[in-house]
């Protein structure tokens, strides 16, 4: 059996405006010297044409700049012969805010030509409803058991809440597209439980509650006030960073609370109290088996929590899920 190194695939950094992501390039080139950088495109399929079309191998390594990678990722190899050309090989990264361990900014491995060909998010067809707003529900993920990164989406309080939110209204999707309410609990299993821990988990973390409360306003505006939005906007960077600034943050800022990050305060009795509110309409409207934890409980959820078995070495996402009882 001929093993692939993963050094011989080019490993390129995708970057938009994370605050966080100067610092976590810097840490790639420590571990990885010869790692490229594709920073400023807007749009997820555009960001990945344009790696797509830095990478120098007919296979390329995507690192997010949420992203700290670990030092054994390096050593990895791959049995290229138990993978298609066109399969996209996914590694799971664990979040340093709820402890979720999942494909969710997670290294991937893409086939060029599998890059250039799709047409997901901003560049989506209309009546393709799977590619609007993620990859997953029509590319084929082969999904390894090794964790090489960890994922930082908390470097300031809009990165942290426009990870949540976007989980929160992500997590709640069926096939890609918006599924009627009364129908929410019966959603791809795993993904209602990790919607529940997004909305649940890390206030013990660094702006981690500012993720919690984007995960339950990203799921209730997807499941109870979805007619005052366009849920599609989940995908646009620019879209989440003026609601957040505009509509959002303005109710919170001023208080004593500071991001040791960036410096922002806001006022965190105010943030929480919104937070517990949405989760009081959550459980009324939706029934959804969510709870208020404090730092203690974030704390001890993250401690016991463990990732689910998987099957083998390489296996699909959908063996997966169709394994778990």
């Amino acid at each position: 059996m001929q093993l692939t190194p993963i050094t011989e695939f080019d490993i390129i950094f995708i970057s938009y405006d994370e605050p966080n992501a100067d610092q976590n390039y810097a840490d790639l080139l420590d571990k990885c010297p010869w790692a490229k950088r594709s920073h400023g495109v807007w749009g997820s399929d555009a960001a990945h044409k344009a790696a797509a079309a830095m990478s120098e191998t007919d296979r390329f390594v995507t690192v997010d700049a949420d992203n700290i990678v670990r030092e054994d990722f390096f050593n990895a190899e791959l049995n290229m012969n138990k993978i298609k050309p066109t399969d996209v090989i996914s590694w799971a990264g664990k979040n340093t805010v709820n402890g979720l361990v999942y494909g969710n900014g997670g290294i991937k491995c893409w086939p060029v030509d599998v890059v250039n060909k799709m047409r997901t998010h901003e560049a989506a067809p209309e009546s393709d409803k799977a590619s609007q707003v993620d990859f997953c529900w029509n590319i084929r993920y082969i999904q390894m058991n090794n964790v090489y990164c960890d994922v930082m989406n908390n470097g300031s309080p809009l990165q942290a809440w426009r990870a949540g939110f976007r989980e929160g209204v992500k997590m709640g999707l069926e096939g890609g597209d918006i599924v009627d309410p009364s129908q929410i609990k019966k959603i791809h299993r795993e993904n209602y439980k990790r919607l529940l821990v997004w909305m649940t988990v890390g206030e013990d973390a660094v702006n981690g509650l500012w993720a919690i409360y984007g995960a339950r306003l990203g799921c209730h505006m997807t499941n109870i006030e979805r007619r005052k939005w366009d849920w599609r906007n989940v995908r646009d960077f620019d879209w989440l960073s003026n609601f957040f600034k505009e509509e959002l943050f303005p109710e919170f800022e001023g208080g004593e609370q500071m991001c040791v990050n960036t410096g922002v305060t806001w006022d965190w009795d105010k943030l929480k109290a919104k937070t517990v509110e949405l989760g009081d309409q959550l459980r009324a409207e939706l029934d959804f088996e969510i709870t208020d934890m404090d730092h203690t409980g974030s704390r001890f959820f993250k401690t016991v929590y463990k990732n689910p078995h998987r099957l083998g070495a390489m296996v699909r996402e959908d063996q997966v899920n169709d394994s778990i009882e």
